[in-house]
């Protein structure tokens, strides 16, 4: 993996929530390429072994760690796991979260419903909880369990992930955005917080992103955008979806211990511009 600019993280050492995900893994890789030694999270510690070997093979130092985010236990257990093999925690990273299927919405407006299709009023609003549940109750019991093992500790910041559904509902998927409007809220409450403690907390924003799980929902199969992609380009100054990679870069500088030392309570959009064009 090349970084778009190197910090240096030697002898930190950062948790990563969801660190067995295209995002979180690629997170991971780049803060080890930093030199911290990094904690895998995932529920099955065997999926973050892939993680892990490529940070090794890097030349860095990574373990894979079984942490259900959503089970205060189980992330009770896996800080004394690190701090017992590592001895601190510096850096916190809540990237565990995301969609669930079943709560999204099939149409942007009520007069969209054609025939007996599904629509909110026969939304099981148990799959909304659950979604609500994994993203906001996913990042806060984290922050809860390891923010107060980070009290006091060398560069020592917390890193969420909001998204453009913060900033204004997105159509068909309301309980994401309801989630993520709460963690933009919920990171500017704890960077005050934690201000005098010497944690900063901070969030990513990330707009439309293509990956290989969301191509096929986003793109027809001769290539070209769905009609929901191309009102996500058409609403995108530049014109085109992220890359993964381009994350990285915004990661690092909220992480750099000399480039965002005096920065807290910050939502940073990713995004080509998304969330300041109106349409018009």
């Amino acid at each position: 993996m090349d970084l778009p600019f190197q910090i240096d993280l030697t002898g930190q050492v950062a948790v990563v929530t969801g660190g067995s995900g295209i995002i979180g893994g690629m997170f991971s890789r780049a803060l080890g390429k930093c030199g911290a030694k990094i904690a895998v999270l995932g529920r099955n510690a065997e999926h973050g072994q892939k993680v892990v070997d490529d940070i090794i093979a890097e030349g860095g130092e990574a373990y894979s760690f079984s942490c259900d985010v959503m089970n205060k236990e189980s992330i009770i257990k896996c800080k004394q796991e690190i701090l017992d093999k590592w001895g601190k925690i510096n850096i916190l990273l809540n990237v565990a979260g995301g969609a669930i299927k079943d709560a999204a919405i099939p149409q942007d407006q009520f007069a969209d419903i054609e025939g007996d299709m599904l629509n909110f009023f026969t939304t099981d609003m148990e799959n909304i909880r659950k979604e609500l549940d994994l993203n906001l109750y996913g990042t806060m019991l984290p922050t809860q369990v390891f923010g107060e093992a980070m009290m006091g500790q060398e560069n020592a910041n917390i890193i969420n992930i909001s998204s453009m559904g913060a900033y204004g509902p997105l159509t068909r998927i309301p309980g994401y955005s309801s989630a993520k409007a709460a963690i933009s809220n919920f990171t500017e409450w704890s960077a005050n917080y934690f201000a005098k403690s010497g944690v900063r907390v901070n969030a990513l924003a990330p707009g439309f992103f293509q990956t290989p799980q969301n191509h096929a929902l986003h793109f027809n199969e001769d290539g070209t955008p769905t009609p929901r992609s191309k009102k996500i380009i058409d609403s995108t100054p530049m014109g085109r979806y992220g890359e993964p990679e381009e994350l990285i870069g915004a990661l690092l500088f909220l992480v750099s211990p000399k480039g965002s030392s005096f920065l807290t309570g910050v939502i940073l959009p990713v995004d080509g511009g998304f969330h300041c064009y109106l349409g018009v």
